[in-house]
């Protein structure tokens, strides 16, 4: 097991974390607890060097002005830093970093982030193919009956009457075989007399006179010895047998899909046979992914005190999941400039950084923030991993999501800050809160709440619960890769059966996880119905 599978440095000439200092050695302790190689104390209301704003045991700061966008300006705060001469052992309470006030409760942040738009930009109408994910802006009314004919729903012989049935072939037909009957898509143009039968094809319109459909399967024809063929039945056909008739589905002027529902492959099907050539969407929200350090390969074994890129090729298809456009990310090195350029001349909704985010000597994304004149809506969040994660507003309805450098630090903060603001901007519902009991003990921090990767297991006494995963480092994304959701464990950890509040993945919770086909509350389409612009 290396450094890096208990939740330290990695070796291979990984660096230490640039953005969550030298190491925390509550993360370190915790690591190891958690794989049974020992234990921590974690004790919610030991010391640990926090000043302000320190979390109550439900996860929230009490009332200190944080809650407010903008709280503790842009001032940088050295987060991740041990305390001076403390140990890097056991006592994780007594070791936890220093911190500084600005750092806000995870709740809060997501409420921050969500709010920081008031809501999507206008909504524009596309084709069909190209509404894909985003989310309707008017509800979907039925332009037709559906179906908007009685039609066939199996092969088999439409009937009149309650049989037997003469079968005729037509006088152009009776040399060479029999009668094809009506198929779908070709319209019948005679009546169907009482007492006689036609074949018809699933999917076909059912002629006039018409009673019901016999299946093929239950049918039998038979010649006649003065010319001629009968269909038998085995039992009646009971009037209306296997026929869909028209507007069963829906009528004209019907409301199909209420505004707010996302659009899905099926509702682009139920769009088109309702007779939709367009949509009315809200547009999907525009990202660019900024992966910065000179210390990364994005190709290839770690070298020379380089390492892979695990972040660029993750962060966008991972946003692509949350339907948001993006292109493939850009590397930038360590350079003040490169970084004021990149920002100042993307015209994205949203920007997210990679590293950088602490006050390190090449973490560039707080002075090029003052540099831009950004306003910083949070610097900070109370949460383990990535905890010097932040929010910016670069321009009018343009921000910035900075990401700290670790992996499962960086999904922190795309969980904690990118979705709910993504999610506003497409004019996504928010999640409903899904909470299950957990399977195992997980150890909390002393003061911040924790996000751990955990699967799904069928348990006899509880149901459906969650087990935590083993490798949730902040530079690990084994865990997190097999996992089906990240479990808010608050201060001072929970015991088995606790039920904790879960934040499904977009891969496993499908297009929109927690959400309900009925759509929003009329005129709230993204949930929140005030914020900052």
């Amino acid at each position: 097991m290396t450094d890096g599978d208990r939740g330290g440095a990695p070796r291979g000439g990984l660096r230490a974390p640039r953005d969550e200092g030298p190491g925390d050695p509550f993360d370190d302790a915790l690591a190891l607890a958690n794989e049974g190689r020992g234990t921590v104390a974690a004790d919610a209301g030991a010391g640990g060097g926090a000043t302000g704003g320190r979390p109550v045991p439900g996860g929230e700061h009490p009332a200190s002005g944080g809650d407010r966008p903008g709280a503790g300006g842009d001032r940088v705060v050295g987060r991740g830093e041990r305390a001076e001469g403390s140990p890097s052992g056991a006592d994780a309470s007594a070791a936890a970093p220093r911190r500084g006030p600005a750092d806000l409760p995870w709740h809060t942040a997501r409420r921050i982030a969500a709010r920081a738009v008031s809501g999507p930009p206008g909504p524009t109408t596309t084709a069909l193919g190209e509404a894909l994910g985003r989310t309707l802006a008017e509800p979907l009314t039925a332009l037709t009956d559906l179906p908007s004919f009685d039609t066939s729903a199996m092969d088999g012989w439409a009937v009149s009457g309650p049989g037997p049935w003469r079968l005729d072939r037509p006088s152009d037909d009776a040399a060479t075989g029999a009668h094809p009957g009506i198929l779908a898509g070709h319209a019948p143009t005679e009546s169907l007399l009482d007492g006689h039968a036609v074949p018809i094809a699933t999917g076909a319109r059912v002629p006039a006179g018409a009673t019901a459909v016999l299946r093929r399967e239950h049918g039998e024809v038979r010649e006649l010895a003065g010319g001629g063929r009968r269909l038998y039945a085995p039992r009646l056909a009971p009037p209306g047998q296997d026929i869909r008739p028209r507007g069963q589905e829906c009528r004209r002027g019907d409301q199909l899909l209420a505004a707010g529902v996302l659009v899905t492959p099926a509702v682009l099907g139920l769009a088109a046979a309702a007779g939709y050539d367009e949509l009315t969407a809200y547009p999907r929200p525009r990202a660019e992914v900024l992966v910065l350090g000179d210390e990364l390969l994005d190709r290839g074994l770690p070298q020379d005190g380089r390492i892979r890129d695990a972040l660029g090729p993750m962060l966008v298809p991972w946003l692509h999941a949350l339907g948001v456009e993006a292109p493939a990310p850009r590397h930038l090195a360590d350079d003040a400039d490169t970084l004021y350029e990149a920002l100042a001349r993307s015209t994205a909704d949203v920007v997210i950084t990679t590293g950088g985010t602490a006050s390190g000597p090449v973490d560039h994304v707080h002075p090029t923030l003052r540099r831009l004149g950004a306003e910083v809506l949070v610097d900070g969040v109370a949460v383990r991993p990535g905890h010097p994660m932040l929010l910016a507003r670069l321009a009018p309805r343009r921000h910035l999501v900075g990401l700290p450098g670790n992996p499962l630090a960086a999904v922190s903060g795309l969980c904690t800050l990118a979705e709910p603001l993504l999610r506003t901007l497409a004019a996504r519902r928010p999640v409903e809160p899904y909470r299950a009991p957990l399977a195992a003990a997980v150890h909390g921090h002393p003061q911040d709440v924790r996000l751990v990767p955990v699967v799904y297991r069928d348990d006899e006494r509880h149901g459906l619960t969650a087990e935590p995963l083993r490798f949730h480092g902040p530079a690990m994304l084994r865990g997190i890769a097999a996992a089906d959701a990240l479990a808010v464990v608050p201060p001072g950890g929970a015991d088995p059966g606790t039920e904790l509040e879960l934040l499904e993945l977009p891969w496993s919770a499908g297009w929109a996880p927690g959400s309900s086909a009925a759509g929003p509350a009329a005129g709230a389409p993204y949930g929140f119905s005030g914020g900052a612009e």
